[in-house]
């Protein structure tokens, strides 16, 4: 018979109580808890890139699954756009008028507001 030496995640059961993989580190969790609420920005690629760099071979779901996710701004609405860029709006049509005499009538319209 050959000789596995990979290991058996089902037989865990018998070891920890609990069926499936065994739990990472508290202080990997931690690293990844500190990484991402440092970096709000950074995704869970970008984390796990990190923690490849320093020594930790952690998959993309875990980190997914204890990464801090931040909250993303809310956009302003179209109200507060339009208030606050009033000063520099500016208006632009282009359109084609036909004629009785069945000739087209090019029009170029620039509306500034002030």
């Amino acid at each position: 018979m050959a000789d596995n030496k990979a290991p058996r995640y089902g037989l865990s059961l018998a070891c920890t109580g609990r069926p499936g993989r065994p739990r990472i580190d508290a202080e990997i969790r931690a690293l990844i808890h500190r990484l991402s609420r440092e970096n709000p920005l950074w995704g869970t690629p970008r984390i796990q890139a990190e923690l490849h760099l320093l020594g930790f071979e952690v998959a993309e779901s875990t980190v997914a699954k204890y990464r801090i996710k931040s909250p993303k701004p809310s956009s302003q609405t179209w109200k507060t756009f339009l208030s606050n860029h009033a000063g520099d709006i500016i208006g632009i049509d282009f359109f084609t008028v036909p004629t009785a005499t069945f000739r087209n009538l090019y029009c170029f319209i620039i509306l500034l507001t002030m």
